[in-house]
């Protein structure tokens, strides 16, 4: 298994829009490709609170080649973002994507 760490850094004030559009319609588009969570992260303590942060869970690196280029190219999908960053909605949402691919270690819990 591999998991993808993404990390949303909003611009100041759209984290709710970027939580709306995940809950309301990204995780929904990525339960009909296939793409698979682990777990969506907000900061409680600490300097970001304007971040958010969560794993996608992965067999191999092919599997997400091809699973993230079909949701990328998803009508549904580049509607609703388009549509959640129109100026009459707030404008803009993200200011920065940060992904990393992990592997897990031989100690791991998750593997």
């Amino acid at each position: 298994m591999l998991y993808e760490l993404r990390v949303y850094d909003c611009i100041p004030g759209r984290l709710p829009a970027l939580l709306n559009r995940f809950q309301n319609h990204t995780t929904k588009i990525w339960e009909r490709h296939g793409i698979k969570q682990g777990g969506f992260f907000t900061t409680l303590i600490g300097g970001h609170n304007q971040r958010l942060t969560y794993f996608l869970v992965w067999e191999s690196l092919a599997e997400r080649e091809q699973k993230w280029a079909k949701f990328q190219a998803d009508p549904e999908w580049n509607k609703a973002r388009a549509d959640s960053e129109k100026p009459e909605n707030g404008g803009p949402i993200v200011a920065n994507v940060l992904s990393e691919i992990l592997t897990p270690t031989a100690f791991s819990s998750l593997k």
